[in-house]
């Protein structure tokens, strides 16, 4: 079955009917799946861009590993033969779980409902509820619910593994797993620099996190120690490269001997970066000052309207050291010939730059899983933080007459470093997939929802 045939199917699943019209669908699905190969679900919810970036990127690593095995590039990835030998055969298969609703909504726009006067309540239940003392462990509950025609998918195609970027993926993939009996590992991997107590901590498999300190907020979750696993982040292969920082200037028309400050101002979540892109404006009239020494790159991603708007403001401003881009392809290339990045705090941005080699000025408030991204950053003494335009003019001072503090915060940053992340998270998924599983194992009991209390929290927040 073709990528666009599954496409199609997840049109019909998720239409606005249930009952016959999905049984339907269903049984043709069962009927062009009985010839399969094994099927690997990397499951994401479209709730802005970094989620789906990770799933990509776990999916990329897992055909770029396929192809080194069929190709015999290598003799292994995974140092395990019926891994190896399941991944050889294997289709990799990326959804988006919010397709799969009874109500199909868009994730974007619920996400720029937690913005603004909202934004502390997002906060708080993100920092405080369900993070202490009493945690989530799953539940059948999320089919019943929302996500049947998940289920309904998951039964016909059989999936030998699923791996999940965002909290309801995982969530309805545990509830798919109890309802149809089937003995798939789930593998969770969250895409912050915390772990929300939302996750289904005792129903997963194993969780792939960024660093020991989201493992220490887990162990008193009663997650036991083999199911926890330090990768990183995953990133897509572009950021696995080295680099010719001169070629990559030389190809955007950037100068050499000037520091290159990269403002990353795509606006994918439109509210959230309304604050960001006023905060950047106000700091327009004051570039000139920095000429001598900074060149500003702004990147305003598929929003050409904002992009006009910076290079009027520009020309009427006289700059001459602002470059003006729309959406770049390569955007680990300009990170990477990059000497400081200004940025929001989000998991995917933070950890591509870190894996550019890229240091930051992180740009804004911070609430839910960004204030844990900033703490970790700014804690380690890999980024800096700013929330106003003046500050971010002052560091920005700073930074002109002391560019040596980049250089500190990549050696502050380097053991957050992890861009074979995607590849490790494959080869453990594929593991996990080639061996039977225990039956009695409690990760497979089956219940309607259910809580429970953990120990003392090994971060207080």
């Amino acid at each position: 079955m073709t990528n666009s045939s599954h496409e199609e199917q997840h049109a019909v699943l998720t239409s606005e009917t249930a009952g016959t019209d999905h049984e339907e669908s269903l049984a043709q699905i069962a009927s062009d799946s009985s010839c399969e190969k094994p099927l690997v679900i990397v499951a994401h919810a479209s709730v802005g861009s970094g989620h789906r970036s990770a799933a990509n990127a776990i999916a990329q690593a897992l055909k770029l590993q396929q192809e080194e095995l069929c190709s015999k590039k290598v003799d292994t990835v995974t140092g395990d033969i019926e891994a190896d030998n399941l991944l050889r055969e294997a289709e990799i298969e990326v959804i988006d779980i919010l397709d799969f609703g009874r109500v199909v909504f868009d994730g974007n726009k619920t996400a720029s409902l937690f913005t603004g006067a909202t934004r502390p309540i997002y906060d708080l239940t993100w920092r405080y509820t369900l993070t202490g003392r009493i945690l989530w462990s799953g539940g059948t509950i999320w089919s019943r619910i929302m996500y049947a025609p998940f289920t309904e998918y998951v039964r016909m195609r059989k999936p030998v593994a699923i791996i999940c970027t965002h909290i309801t993926a995982a969530n309805a993939a545990v509830s798919a797993r109890m309802l149809t009996g089937l003995r798939f590992p789930i593998i969770a991997v969250p895409t912050d620099y915390e772990t929300e107590g939302l996750w289904p901590q005792l129903s997963c498999d194993i969780f792939c996190v960024a660093n020991e300190f989201m493992a220490e907020t887990l162990r008193p979750r009663k997650i036991p120690e083999e199911r926890i696993l330090i990768t990183g982040i995953p990133t897509r292969e572009d950021f696995r490269r080295e680099l010719d920082r001169d070629k990559i200037r030389e190809t955007y028309e950037l100068p050499q001997d000037k520091n290159i400050v990269l403002a990353l101002a795509g606006a994918y979540l439109p509210r959230p970066y309304v604050h960001f892109r006023a905060a950047l404006d106000k700091t327009l009239p004051y570039l000139h000052l920095f000429d001598p020494t900074l060149h500003f790159v702004f990147v305003a991603g598929q929003d050409k309207e904002y992009a006009r708007h910076l290079q009027t403001q520009c020309r009427e401003l006289g700059l001459t050291n602002v470059t003006i881009f729309n959406y770049v392809e390569d955007m680990a290339a300009l990170m990477a010939a990059s000497d400081l990045v200004i940025c929001k705090s989000g998991g995917l941005t933070v950890t591509e730059c870190l894996c550019a080699k890229a240091p930051m000025i992180l740009l804004g408030k911070a609430y839910g899983q960004e204030k844990a991204n900033v703490n970790m950053l700014t804690g380690s003494g890999a980024a800096l933080h700013v929330t106003t335009a003046r500050e971010l003019l002052d560091t920005l001072r700073h930074y002109a007459y002391n560019p040596e503090m980049g250089k500190a915060m990549l050696i502050n940053g380097s053991y957050l470093r992890k861009p074979n992340a995607a590849r490790d998270i494959a080869a453990v998924s594929m593991e996990l997939a080639a061996h039977p599983k225990d039956e009695t194992d409690p990760i497979f009991r089956k219940h309607f929802l259910k809580f429970y209390w953990g120990r003392k929290p090994a971060h207080v927040r």
